[in-house]
């Protein structure tokens, strides 16, 4: 340790040796490698060996030495961010103060997802068999901006390895937006994944902002424009899901929760299509033991250009159980997971389903599936759909689901 930290030091105060007078330790000759550094720490200060006037260097220091080293280090102005941040708890009792350093030195975290892919489509009528095997590859930035706000930026890579789009590969900025709170409201304003109806309305990129207020009692609003990435029949080549706006309430009575919304979305599609569609919808779950149920009824009222749109179901409903889930620090942990699907084309804007939700058409189905975490950080998740379209009931698929998800 004694080693390293002679070389760290000297490095940190950023003076030459030669400015000293001769080393002070009798146990450092003069041609000693760490000669140079050891005179220019004792004549800085930061070490003063022991009474025999030795520096003792083949010994192993206690934590409150180095502590002590530390200290005198950063009296000097010596950038020991990491090591004030290590010997918070000695230098405390030293009353030497770090959290500022610590809060600097873990201002800026990076994190990371890589999901591997494969999934095989076998459909029926108009829709045809495929598959697709990819990386998703997710890197997060998330810096500190001061005690109350923060700041989140993702860039995401996929590449196609089968399927339509094999060799296919794309890199874009996805999401950058701040979080914090405004009196007693918690703001999220930027690009973020907006999740609206516990994703049965939206579950996407989005631009604008969202307020929330309340802990057991939740009322939340939100409004902006919806992501460029809707899929939803071809209409252009940047298909969008409108300027959005709207709110939910929430409330947690235990193992019991109830929820209930409004969201209205404009210019559908692409820029004053005047296609608007406004959903309102209402919730509920409960857990016992290591079961989960939830369901969900929504009612849309669809509009091009002010004349209702008939030929769409306008309501629908969801009911999912859960038993378990994996978690990805618990080696070997899993769960269970079912979902059935009965909801009308102007019920959903963006659904949270993997199952083909054709183009909008509104789906009638299940999906059944498992994960299971096969090592710290890495879930395997398998699951199976079989979904029809609602508005053209030949027109249906099943969908085999695989993905290995990896978080770093």
């Amino acid at each position: 340790m004694k080693k390293s930290l002679v070389l760290a030091m000297a490095m940190a105060l950023g003076v030459t040796a030669s400015a000293y007078a001769a080393n002070p330790f009798s146990d450092v000759p003069a041609g000693h490698w760490a000669y140079d550094s050891i005179n220019k720490l004792a004549a800085a200060g930061i070490v003063d060996g022991y009474g025999d006037n030795t520096f003792g260097g083949d010994r192993l220091m206690t934590r409150y030495e180095m502590a002590q080293i530390v200290a005198k280090a950063m009296a000097k102005g010596a950038n020991v961010d990491r090591l004030a941040a290590e010997f918070a708890d000695e230098l405390d009792s030293l009353g030497v103060r770090v959290a500022a350093l610590e809060k600097k030195s873990d201002n800026v975290k990076i994190t990371g997802e890589a999901r591997f892919r494969y999934a095989d489509s076998n459909g029926k009528g108009n829709v045809a068999d495929d598959y697709v095997g990819d990386l998703r590859s997710r890197i997060w930035l998330t810096g500190q901006i001061n005690e109350d706000w923060k700041y989140t930026g993702m860039i995401e890579n996929i590449q196609d390895f089968a399927g339509d789009y094999e060799g296919d590969e794309d890199t874009s900025f996805q999401r950058a937006y701040v979080e914090g709170k405004l009196g007693g409201m918690n703001v999220t304003a930027g690009r973020y994944n907006a999740f609206f109806a516990n994703g049965n309305i939206y579950d996407n990129r989005a631009d604008g902002v969202e307020l929330a207020y309340g802990d057991k009692v939740k009322v939340s609003l939100a409004a902006g424009k919806a992501t460029d990435a809707i899929d939803k029949g071809g209409y252009t080549d940047k298909e969008t899901g409108g300027n959005y706006a709207g709110g939910a309430v929430s409330a947690d009575f235990g193992s019991v929760n109830a929820t209930a919304g409004y969201y209205n979305f404009k210019d559908i599609l692409q820029k004053d299509s005047g296609i608007d569609n406004a959903i309102w919808f209402v919730g509920a779950g409960t857990t016992f033991g290591d079961f989960g149920l939830n369901a969900m009824y929504l009612k849309g009222d669809l509009s091009d250009k002010d004349g209702d749109v008939n030929e769409l179901d306008d309501d629908g409903y969801t009911v999912g159980l859960t038993w378990k889930g994996a978690e990805a620090a618990e080696v070997g942990s899993y769960g269970l997971f079912a979902n059935y699907y009965d909801l009308g084309g102007q019920t959903y804007i963006a659904h949270t389903t993997d199952a083909d939700t054709f183009d909008g058409e509104g789906f009638k189905g299940y999906g059944v599936g498992a994960n299971y975490t096969v090592a710290k950080n890495m879930v395997f998740t398998a699951a199976y759909y079989d979904t029809k379209s609602k508005l053209h009931s030949s027109d249906k698929d099943k969908i085999i689901w695989t993905d290995l998800t990896i978080t770093f």
